[in-house]
């Protein structure tokens, strides 16, 4: 029996067209509202696509098993790090490792929470601040922080944007005592279109292409990073003019940039801009998941790319240096961590994540999963 059968009413009924919105254009009214349900139970997470084209079913995500007890266990390890099921805080305070690098994505303060939960607006900077504390009163004074927060967050039913990003980067400095060191953009090629009501319905706004990655530092005059870790080829038109050899003193903008005879020497690479172009559909994610569900476990929603993370782990870090992540998700700063030979401590408090994560380590040197939390 099909789906129009079931619920009392003829595939004819989806054909009926009228005229909608401004422009008048003829579409079903009907098909229109069972997306709008489809699409609100799927930022639910209530509701995903199968693999069939066209059928959806229901998630597990009301079944996540979380861990937000005083007791956090050993999920797995290498011989480079380990990863524990259990809330940041019970993890990191007792602690007294010192770390040289902090990446994390945490949850965003959206109004439709995600399945693995997120906190709201109003809470976001005191959760932050909260959860990242007992990092922070380790963190070398040469280390860094590096935190991925979203910057579509609007105020209700406003197309502005919310300033809880300006509220929480004043707390970093004011409450936890870190300096500023940039905000740079991760700019997301496959970044859906959106915000729809503001961009797509109403036109105030243009569609988003990145999320800003906060970056700060105890001290900023003795952080270690280093962008000779990061150089990247130079482009063809800047080799041939390092082969030309034609230099010569040139004044821009009345003289406020001079290039001069001895501006351009030849390097092992080009300084990258803080702008980082990196597509989150990666192929380690996509990897990931395959292996994740394969096992029947729920991967998570937000993952963000292997690369990106491992272009800040290079730049921030050197080798043996500790990475750490409170918010570990699909493990993705573990694995960049590992593969650029840091030692790394994650913790996750959802046990899907963290087991469907373990994955990605098996052919990591000195893997162990503990049986115990299957």
């Amino acid at each position: 029996m099909n789906y129009t059968l079931r619920c009392g009413l003829s595939e004819d009924a989806f054909e009926i067209k009228s005229a909608i919105g401004r422009a008048g254009q003829s579409a079903s009214l009907l098909k229109r509202k069972v997306r709008w349900y489809q699409q609100t139970l799927k930022h639910a997470g209530i509701l995903k696509r199968s693999n069939q084209r066209g059928i959806w079913q229901l998630t597990q995500n009301s079944q996540l098993k979380e861990n937000r007890g005083s007791i956090a266990l050993i999920a797995f390890s290498t011989h480079l790090g380990v990863a524990i099921w259990g809330a940041c805080r019970s993890v990191f305070d007792n602690m007294d490792a010192p770390i040289t690098l902090c990446v994390t994505s945490p949850p965003y303060p959206l109004r439709t929470a995600r399945a693995y939960g997120n906190p709201t607006v109003e809470r976001y900077v005191d959760f932050i601040c909260a959860s990242l504390e007992p990092i922070v009163s380790t963190l070398t004074a040469d280390g860094s922080l590096c935190i991925n927060i979203s910057n579509d967050i609007f105020e209700s039913r406003s197309p502005a944007r919310s300033l809880y990003k300006e509220r929480l980067v004043l707390a970093l400095h004011e409450r936890l005592g870190l300096w500023k060191m940039d905000e740079l953009i991760w700019h997301n090629p496959c970044k859906a279109p959106g915000p729809i009501q503001w961009a797509s319905k109403t036109r105030q706004q243009l569609n988003v292409s990145y999320e800003p990655i906060l970056w700060f530092s105890p001290d900023p005059a003795k952080c270690k990073s280093n962008n000779r870790r990061v150089l990247q080829p130079h482009t063809e038109s800047h080799l041939k003019y390092l082969a030309s050899g034609q230099r010569k003193r040139v004044s821009h903008s009345d003289g406020a940039y001079v290039r001069r005879e001895s501006s351009y020497p030849l390097s092992l690479g080009r300084i990258p801009r803080n702008v980082l172009s990196y597509p989150h559909n990666c192929q380690d994610q996509s990897a990931y998941k395959q292996s994740a569900r394969f096992a029947g476990l729920e991967a998570h929603g937000a993952p963000y790319p292997l690369a990106l993370v491992k272009f800040l782990i290079e730049f921030m870090t050197e080798k043996n240096d500790l990475v750490v992540d409170p918010f570990g998700g699909s493990m993705t700063t573990a694995k960049a961590a590992e593969i650029t030979n840091r030692r790394w401590i994650s913790s996750e408090i959802i046990h899907e994540y963290v087991v469907g994560g373990a994955t990605r380590f098996n052919q990591s040197p000195g893997f162990n999963l503990n049986q115990h939390i299957l």
